[in-house]
């Protein structure tokens, strides 16, 4: 496909608005889609096969720039360059004021990854991005093979492509009333840093989780939702039962607004529990159930997108700079954030024809996240979960696996394999934390007995034992408790 249609200037979507304000150090709004495949792939290969993606969907060749307004993008003629993975998961890819593309394909061992900045696109042009891309290196790889195009209709104009289709759905008609929320109970502690982002793999059989979520009458996606309610619920202490555990359901509009936009155009719900002492499993299936039916209906979701568009419409607001915005919408992020406990989002079935299945294992994906988000997709027989948490302690992700063990569906879960992943890393730095813990009360003991030699009184002994104890903070290593709920 050719250059043709597509626009050297075009401001961001409405959903694509805030991520550039609210990208930071805690979340970078950077996501990975991968595909893993059942050879080892060949670098040059895959640049090939890159530039060739590059030239079917040109509108990702795109920088971010500063208006006086809004943020917007920019072609700009910059090749995308297929790198070998080295970096930790989910990098920066956004930085301020430099003229970079917003994502990144990287290679390693069998595996193909496509990371991207949130602005750029969604889960769903993710996915179609990568589906091309590996149909693209499996047609280097094996010339020999006839491989079927992915879509039919390949008369997908530039425009189609890059449309804002939250402004085309929009109307400034049945706009959404405003609801009263209650603040969700937070995952409270210390936070990891970007690169030492603790990465969960969970492949789970297809027919299995299918069947148990027949069994309870709910889809799969509700099915995993509240286990993932019920595995944060078991880690809140009795104190905080009253507030609900929330979490944000991403959703993707193309299902109930005809898009083909390979721009952002999703929105989201949001379900929760307020949990009892005997609160069951099988309540909280139920309550879920109706409301991912509530939540999900289109005169409530195109309310929803209008409320959002108008908004972004407001003649008022459209006057304001950009950096009082950005401001605003860094303050809006945060304060929305208290409304929800975890980001909880099931992408969807990927599917490839026939011809393409002896060469590709699987597809999964994860996200950056600034405490826990859990991502899914299937693809053939496999179900594929991704946790990515920014918390200490993996006690919600052990939950989690219990359940589905409760639940008789068997499970594997998947050892980490990513270069500069710190998982190792970081339990070393532990291990040394806790050899320096044991030696600063070795020293205070030691000082306290020779104090207790050379004269009958404590004197001098406990200014050193305050030295290396201060505040309390050596108290959760020893006990093991990392993190505060």
């Amino acid at each position: 496909m050719s250059d043709f249609g597509y626009s050297q200037w075009r401001k961001l979507d409405n959903a694509g608005l805030a991520f550039p304000a609210a990208a930071g150090e805690s979340n970078n709004r950077v996501f990975r889609f991968y595909c893993q495949l059942n050879e080892t792939v060949d670098g040059d290969l895959l640049q090939s096969a890159l530039d060739a993606t590059m030239e079917k969907y040109p509108l990702y060749q795109a920088v971010l720039r500063k208006g006086l307004f809004w943020f917007y993008l920019e072609r700009r003629d910059i090749r995308a360059i297929a790198v070998k993975e080295q970096k930790a998961p989910c990098g920066n890819l956004y930085i301020r004021d430099k003229k970079s593309l917003l994502f990144e394909v990287s290679y390693f061992e069998n595996r193909i990854n496509f990371e991207v900045f949130h602005a750029l696109t969604d889960g769903t042009g993710a996915m179609h991005f990568l589906e091309e891309l590996v149909r693209n290196y499996l047609i280097l790889a094996h010339p020999d093979v006839s491989f079927p195009e992915l879509v039919p209709d390949e008369e997908i104009t530039g425009k189609e492509q890059e449309e804002d289709s939250f402004s085309q759905y929009y109307s400034d008609r049945g706009r959404k009333e405003r609801e009263r929320k209650h603040f969700a109970v937070q995952l409270k502690g210390e936070r990891l840093a970007q690169d030492e982002m603790r990465i969960t793999e969970i492949e789970i059989p297809v027919r299995e989780m299918l069947a148990k979520a027949h069994e309870y009458g709910v889809s799969i996606t509700v099915l995993i939702a509240s286990m993932l309610l019920f595995a944060i619920h078991d880690e809140v202490p009795t104190s905080r039962q009253h507030r609900p555990i929330k979490l944000m359901v991403p959703v993707n509009l193309r299902n109930y607004f005809p898009s083909r936009s390979m721009a952002n155009f999703f929105g989201w719900i949001e379900v929760g529990y307020v949990f009892r002492e005997d609160t069951v499993f099988k309540e909280v299936l139920a309550d879920v159930k109706g409301q991912f039916e509530r939540e999900l209906e289109k005169k409530r979701l195109a309310a929803r997108l209008n409320a959002w568009v108008g908004l972004e419409k407001h003649p008022v607001l459209r006057a304001v700079p950009l950096g009082i915005k950005q401001f605003a919408l860094a303050l809006g992020t945060n304060i929305g954030s208290r409304n929800v406990t975890a980001v909880c989002s099931n992408v969807g079935i990927i599917r490839m024809p026939g011809e393409y299945a002896p060469y590709i294992d699987t597809f999964r994906l994860f996200s950056s996240t600034e405490t826990m988000q859990l991502c899914s997709c299937t693809y053939g027989d496999k179900l594929e979960i991704g946790i990515s948490s920014k918390l200490p302690s993996e006690s919600i992700q052990r939950n989690f696996m219990r359940l589905l063990k409760e639940e008789e569906v068997p499970y594997e879960e998947l050892e980490p394999n990513f270069p500069g992943y710190r998982k190792e890393r970081l339990m070393e730095g532990k291990t040394l934390f806790s050899i320096f813990t044991f030696l600063c009360i070795a020293v205070a003991v030691i000082c306290g007995m020779v104090n207790a030699m050379i004269s009958n009184q404590l004197s001098w002994s406990w200014f050193v034992t305050a030295g290396v104890f201060p505040s309390g903070w050596w108290r959760p290593w020893l006990t093991g408790n990392e993190e505060t709920f």
